[in-house]
């Protein structure tokens, strides 16, 4: 099989590890395999997005490329894609590079080829734009910190929040030693040098798969918000994939996952408490958005827009980070006066009214 070939199904393959993209169209990208829009800061950003091979030495339930499944397995030298993705390049099909892998015969060969790839793009090729590098859970400190010396940015993909969904679906990982040790060492090392991967890491659920609950994970990516300086978490809703352990098991709800993203930024940008969010008793974010769940159970509304502290307007529905900043900024200088004047700048007052006061006047009432 030629290059070409091999690269479109490894690029098909690499669908499932994310990394903000949507998918092209034809008008946005060329009709070549790999191509993805990721999307940063509201633009969108074209990356070429490849596993180096889909062979795999670990048996993940789950998984398109796990040991058990019988299909076409195939792999790409560290020079064919750097040779193909510089062609992209120079065309200015795409500006950045994701590359992943399965694990072949070893963790430390995987990750050697992995940074063999990108060693050859900066160091021979002279390539400085971006890279994101998938670490491979097992990985070793010395492997690591020459990816992160390469790359702008290293993920590894956590899969579960918990040791025993993590045993349910991923049997060959260990979830202390082979994944959080080495965000700790990325943590470490960053710290020690800004240089080093600058653009931080970031990390992947698998949501549906086994029976944790939204509590556990949530729980899980706040503690590596907090405790190792973790950059961006996805979460990827289950798809059943025929040939796997998991073939015959319920695909998850893509609104779990999206509130689960809804979630996740008032964690890691509204400074959100997790005891601020509401679950139902099996641990499941409730069916509603969660800022207005949380907001209908807090005893703080309404504030007035007049008076409230930021903490309490980026709490109200509808008030964003941004829009919260315009109204302390209006607000030294003139105060609001009635509705009209925050939908002017950004509010979405039909989510923010009931929970809101302006100069002393309700503007709804909140009914429990």
């Amino acid at each position: 099989m030629n290059t070409l070939k091999k690269m479109q199904v490894l690029c098909d393959y690499a669908q499932y590890d994310l990394c903000d993209y949507v998918a092209p169209t034809k008008e946005s990208s060329p009709n070549l395999p790999g191509i993805y829009q990721a999307t940063s800061n509201g633009c969108k950003i074209p990356l070429f997005k490849v596993l180096m091979t889909n062979k795999c030495m670990n048996n993940c339930k789950y998984c398109v490329n796990q040991s058990k499944r019988n299909f076409t397995r195939l792999e790409l030298k560290p020079e064919e894609i750097a040779n193909t993705f510089l062609n992209y390049y120079n065309n200015d099909y795409v500006n950045g590079l994701f590359l992943s892998s399965g694990i072949v015969k070893s963790v430390d060969e995987t990750m050697e080829n992995l940074i063999e790839t990108i060693r050859l793009l900066r160091k021979n090729y002279g390539y400085q734009d971006y890279i994101h590098l998938k670490i491979i859970p097992g990985a070793s400190k010395d492997s690591i910190k020459r990816a992160m010396s390469l790359a702008d940015r290293v993920s590894i993909n956590i899969e579960s929040g918990t040791e025993s969904g993590l045993n349910e679906i991923s049997p060959n990982k260990n979830l202390q030693k082979d994944i959080i040790r080495r965000f700790k060492w990325i943590n470490n090392l960053s710290k020690r040098n800004r240089n080093l991967a600058p653009a931080g890491s970031t990390t992947q659920y698998i949501i549906g798969a086994n029976n944790e609950s939204d509590e556990e994970v949530l729980s899980s990516v706040n503690e590596l918000y907090k405790k190792i300086n973790l950059k961006r978490s996805y979460y990827s809703p289950f798809e059943s994939v025929a040939g796997t352990e998991f073939e015959n098991h319920e695909n998850c709800d893509n609104k779990r996952s999206n509130r689960l993203y809804q979630a996740d930024a008032l964690i890691s940008q509204y400074n959100f408490k997790l005891n601020e969010l509401i679950f139902n008793k099996e641990g499941i974010l409730i069916e509603e958005d969660p800022k207005y769940a949380s907001a209908l159970e807090m005893d703080i509304f309404p504030v007035d827009i007049n008076s409230a502290s930021y903490k309490e307007l980026i709490r109200v529905p509808g008030i964003g980070l941004i829009s919260a900043k315009k109204i302390l900024k209006i607000r030294k200088k003139q105060k609001f006066k009635n509705i009209e004047q925050l939908k002017k700048i950004g509010v979405v007052t039909s989510r923010a009214e009931k929970f809101i006061k302006i100069d002393g006047s309700y503007q709804s009432s909140l009914n429990f």
